[in-house]
């Protein structure tokens, strides 16, 4: 299916043709939804034909109700699960074993396993005795974000930060014509324009060259962005690419855990971070929402190997024959930079491949060991108790707590949820800022100017639970005095909301409490 559109960009009217909803993804969700009928009808016919079937179903349904609750899932998470099992009988259960968990083929833990043997050898001790005599407060954060995410801290790597997604794009173009061995990227969103097409003719010529040029470009993420085969018109160009959890028409969580991702890594010398999708709206050549706020950050020296490491499991898990990857020499190269502080950068993801929150649990200690102030910008602000509890906490005990969200909002329903939040989190001291020149799609966190994340990590249930996600943990780096100037310069372009103007009549706080119902769902 063919769908024409029209932008500006650059003072030019521009019509693209792109497909829209293509025909292998209406297949595969018509596919899905007969396959969750056909399990459902199955078990309502044996309920109605075979004796006493429904005593088992009956006590399949108490089971469910017990595994939810007993779960150490968080409570926001049961809740919905259980109104589905309870309300809906024999419907609510079966879509409860089709889709509460992510389950993994021995296929996909051979390739794990494999994936990590190749990893590059750790190197975190040293650098964690130097920050322990340095800071035992950081020391404990960056161990407790290594336990998490399997991840290493690092020094002596260099960093660059971008306020805005058109500063990231033209640097990336200079560092991927420079690229002399291999060039990998992932991203949630890739969509074909002035973007991309820049990026697409630097990596045509060097596969032309013999470099490895791989592409993971998420398959829901590019629905409606992305040619269905658009991995295969990749390959003609001597590009590896492959969509990441290829939708296949399955009854389980292949529509739920996406890779919203976002990296680049060049030679395993430069890597590149941040919120910017590779889309014409991420760089304000497209006008959507206002003015895209966006951030990014750019990483050379040994750091990147994370980076590395991250991009060959997401792409080893989901081609269809597992290749062989350069040598680890080629990999993870010997840097000889020099720079100050400490960086982490780490993945994040759904059970069982993350045994528990990374993200949620490195904001919360971060908010937990603030002492002076924590500013954050988020394009979305839809969390659970314990992270409301922890924004709370912060401020109450005296830290200047600033949050910055977009005022002109992507999703109208999303934004209401946020909105639902500005009063519980302002009566504990909470400032709320909204960036009035359009839409934040930035995901930047700053603690006291010493300690900073910043990534892919939104404060919403997608992210901090369902998707794949990653990060960049920083102590007292040289960059952080670039991203505090760039969250005042924010501030100044936001419209602060005053707390005696958040009104909120019957009808709009009984909708806003039955969609946080479902918001873990969303």
């Amino acid at each position: 299916m063919k769908k024409k559109h029209s932008y500006k960009a650059g003072g030019k009217m521009i019509e693209r043709e792109y497909n829209y909803i293509p025909v292998r993804y209406i297949i595969a969700l018509f596919i899905t939804l007969l396959e969750v009928l056909a399990i459902i009808g199955i078990v309502v016919a044996l309920c109605i034909f075979v004796p006493y079937f429904y005593i088992a179903v009956w006590l399949t349904e108490i089971g469910c109700v017990i595994q939810i609750i007993s779960s150490s899932d968080n409570p926001e998470y049961k809740i919905p699960w259980l109104l589905f099992v309870l309300i809906l009988p024999i419907v609510g259960f079966m879509l409860y074993f089709l889709f509460y968990s992510r389950t993994l083929s021995k296929k996909y833990i051979r390739r794990l396993k494999k994936v990590y043997e190749e990893n590059y050898p750790a190197q975190t001790m040293q650098n964690l005795s130097a920050l322990q005599a340095e800071n035992s407060s950081a020391y404990n954060q960056a161990k407790l974000l290594c336990s998490l995410s399997q991840g290493n801290l690092f020094s002596n790597t260099a960093q660059t930060y971008f306020p805005l997604g058109e500063d990231m794009w033209e640097r990336l173009l200079v560092d991927l014509r420079n690229a002399k061995r291999f060039i990998y990227m992932e991203y949630f969103i890739i969509e074909e324009g002035v973007f991309w097409n820049s990026i697409l003719e630097i990596l045509k010529k060097k596969a032309q060259q013999g470099l490895d040029v791989r592409v993971v470009f998420d398959d829901i993420g590019c629905m409606s962005t992305l040619a269905g085969n658009y991995a295969k018109q990749l390959g003609k160009f001597g590009i590896q690419a492959t969509p990441f959890a290829r939708l296949k028409g399955q009854a389980n969580g292949e529509f739920n855990n996406r890779s919203h991702r976002k990296i680049t890594v060049i030679d395993g010398k430069i890597g590149y971070t941040g919120g910017v999708n590779i889309a014409d709206e991420y760089v304000n050549k497209r006008v959507r929402f206002g003015h895209w706020k966006d951030t990014a950050i750019r990483l050379e020296g040994v750091a990147v190997y994370e980076l590395t490491k991250l991009f060959l499991i997401d792409f080893g898990l989901n081609i269809k024959t597992l290749r062989k990857n350069p040598p680890k020499e080629i990999l993870y190269p010997e840097s000889g930079m020099s720079a100050q502080g400490y960086v982490l950068p780490f993945g994040d993801g759904p059970r069982p491949i993350y045994a528990r929150r990374v993200a949620q649990t490195l904001l919360v200690d971060m908010l937990a060991n603030a002492k002076r102030y924590v500013y954050m910008m988020t394009p979305y602000l839809i969390i659970d108790n314990d992270m409301c509890l922890a924004i709370e906490n912060c401020a109450l005990k005296g830290v200047d707590v600033r949050i910055i969200v977009p005022h002109i909002p992507d999703k109208k329903l999303v934004f209401e949820m946020t909105k639902s939040f500005y009063e519980r989190l302002m009566k504990a001291g909470v400032k709320i800022y909204e960036y009035e020149r359009g839409f934040v799609h930035a995901k930047c966190y700053l603690v006291d100017g010493e300690i900073a994340m910043l990534g892919t990590i939104n404060l919403d249930y997608r992210s901090l639970v369902h998707h794949f996600e990653n990060g960049v943990w920083m102590y007292k780096t040289k960059c952080l005095s670039d991203i505090k100037q760039d969250m005042e310069n924010t501030f100044q372009e936001s419209i602060y909301i005053q707390p005696n103007t958040v009104k909120n009549n019957f009808i709009r706080r009984f909708l806003r409490s039955i969609v946080r119902i479902f918001a873990p769902m969303l």
